[in-house]
Order: C-alpha cells, then structure tokens, then sequence
C-alpha cells in the first residue's frame, strides 16, 4: 500500500510578474490566481474561475464629439448653408437696404443696428457645444412658420408697406427655417441668438415722437432737481432749464428731442439684452436685469443733462457742438458699469449651481476580489 508523504510546495501564484501586474494595473482589473481545490482522495478538481470583470463606463463625452466647425465646413453642410443664406439675403434684401438707409442716415438713433448681427453670432457661439451634440431632425410644424413669414413679408412689401411688418416677418422666417430643418431639440438653443435679430429692428417714426415727448420732461424735471439739489441756481419751464452763470445772466439749455434719451434708451434695452443671456441662466435673473435697462436708461440720461447744465455755468459752449456730444458718450461708460454691477450682485446674492458630475469619473471603481 502506497503512503501519502507530505504535499510538494507549490509556488506562489498570488503575485504575477512585475510587468504584467502593471499592465493589469492600467487596466484597472483585479488580479484573481486560479486556485486548485484539492480533494481528501489527493486529486484535484478543476479550477475555480475567475470573477467577471463589470464593464468599464463609458466616457460622458467621447473625443469623437463634432465641433461646430468641423461640422459646418464638411461640403455638404457648407453648400446648404450657403444656399439657405443667399436665399434669405435675396427674398428680404428690400428690407435690409431700407434698415442700412435708416441706420446709416441716422447714426446716433439706430447705429447700434449695424452690430445686432454680430451679437448673433456670438450668442450662436455661445452655445455651440450644446448645439452640435443636439439632434437635429425635421420638424414639420416649423413650415408653419415659414410659410407665414414668407407670406407676411410680401403683404408688408405690396400691400401694406411697414417697415416694421417687414421686419417681424424676417425675424419669424428665420425661426421656421431652424425649426424646419434642425427641430425642436437644437432650437432650444438657437432661440435666443435668432430672437435677438428683433432689435435690428427701428421702430416708426410716429412711435418715437410719443415717447420722446415724456421722456424730454422726465430728463428736464430730474436734472432739475438733481440740481437744486446740489446748490445750482436755474429755473425751470417746461423743457427748458435757465441756468443761472458766474456773471448773473441766464444760459437756456433746451432739453431738446435729442436730449430726451430715447437713443440711449432704445441702445440700452438692446445692450441689456445681451448681457442677460450672457451674464445670467436663471430666468428670474434675465427679467430682473430686464427691468432694469429702463430705468438705468433714463437715469443716465437725467445725470447728462444735469451735468451739461452744471457746466454751463461756466462755459456755455460746452453744453452745444461736439463737447455736447463727446459729454453724453462719455457717461454711457458709468451706466454699463453700473448694469454690469447688477449683475454681479445677483450672481453673488443667488450663485449658479453647479452641475453634478457625470461620466467615468463618477462611477464606482470595481473592486478587487481576494481568493
């Protein structure tokens, strides 16, 4: 009869080689030895497996995302988008060269026009990321709206000229074709940079002769008080401030429609605008900071006044001319730094909050398994 002598050491097969323990540590496996099991009888049973690997997760964003340019310079996009955009520039070019006329005859009213587009841009820019991961589909509603707009400009053009009308039906065009040929999806993040083409648009003349009428007594009554405030002697009646100079003699100064802030009113609700889609994402925020171009608008206006008044106590000519218009350039640097506060304010008073992680690096690591 055989006797069974001790078991022959076997060697240890717990730690791998040097280089495969680091080429299994950078893939981030667990290191499992197939283990026998030996039986009473001095046999042995086949190998225990080892435990399955969990799937790695995968990247929350692959490096294979398109970029808005890459995207927008493959040929066939390109040529897309090069039709579309002729074919929009020649149906609605009466209205674009009537809007140059406007704004080039009227620099200080509607100069900032000549910018709104750019501003479109980079909104558009903006929120290209979000734009390119989008999906984009055909939306079949959307040629509700563009057939509306195409159809509403030409009634504004032959049968009922408006320059306004014109314009509106440029502006709901331009949101039937996104819609029509990226969805609903992607226009989440167009609409903005598309709605923000509306103050490209001048508003009638009969319009701005309504409301510059208040706002000529607005800006007269407050820099007259602001100035009896601080000491000045003048007099007020109806629009006209007589400011009392060094000499005793009275300096008129007529707060005139171009004095009445319409311009800076009209060019800061634009410039506000752009500084809530930029500057904030609550929607709470937007209207606050909304509501605010208004009344900075017009006290802003009230201080210019005020401040031509004051010099011309001193020097009548500084209140007319260039000075007068250098002077009133000057203090829009205050007002949007003061626009610029408020948004600083409710960022801090109401911070953004953070998006959580997302993606591999928030995933649980799997865990080794010890025999």
């Amino acid at each position: 009869m055989r006797t069974l002598g001790p078991p022959t050491p076997r060697a240890d097969l717990g730690t791998p080689p040097p280089r495969r323990a680091k080429l299994l540590a950078r893939l981030d496996l667990a290191i499992v030895p197939e283990r026998e099991v030996v039986t009473s009888a001095g046999s042995s049973a086949a190998p225990l497996p080892k435990p399955a690997t969990p799937p790695r997760p995968a990247a929350a964003h692959s490096a294979l995302t398109p970029d808005l340019l890459d995207t927008l310079g493959q040929p066939a996009n390109l040529a897309r988008l090069l039709i579309l955009t002729g074919g929009f520039i020649w149906y609605f070019h009466f209205w674009f060269w009537q809007q140059h006329r406007i704004a080039y005859d009227n620099p200080s009213d509607w100069g900032h026009t000549y910018f709104v587009p750019l501003v479109c841009v980079y909104l558009l820019w903006q929120v290209r990321d979000g734009f390119t991961r989008a999906p984009k589909e055909a939306f079949w509603p959307g040629l509700l709206a563009l057939v509306l707009g195409i159809v509403s400009y030409l009634f504004f053009v032959v049968g009922v000229p408006n320059h306004l009308g014109q314009g509106l039906s440029m502006v709901l065009t331009l949101f039937g074709v996104v819609l029509l040929m990226l969805g609903p999806r992607a226009m989440r993040f167009l609409f903005f940079p598309v709605a923000y083409m509306v103050f490209a648009i001048t508003l009638p003349e009969k319009w701005m002769i309504e409301l510059t009428f208040p706002l000529q007594l607005i800006a007269s009554k407050g820099s007259y008080i602001l100035l009896k405030i601080i000491g000045v002697s003048l007099s007020l009646k109806g629009n006209v401030l007589n400011v009392i100079d060094s000499n005793g003699d009275p300096q008129p100064l007529n707060v005139a429609e171009q004095c009445a802030g319409m311009r800076t009113l009209v060019s800061f609700v634009a410039l506000g605008a752009a500084i809530c889609l930029v500057g904030a994402t609550a929607w709470w925020k937007r209207v606050v900071l909304m509501a605010m171009t208004i009344p900075i608008a017009v006290g802003l206006n009230i201080l210019r006044v005020a401040v031509l008044a004051y010099l011309a106590q001193y020097n009548p000519e500084l209140s007319r001319g260039e000075a007068h218009t250098f002077i009133g350039m000057l203090l829009l640097i205050p007002g949007f730094f003061s626009y610029l506060g408020i948004v600083w304010v409710l960022n801090k008073a109401a911070p953004e909050s953070a998006a959580p992680e997302t993606g591999a690096a928030s995933a649980p690591r799997p865990k080794a398994v010890s025999a």
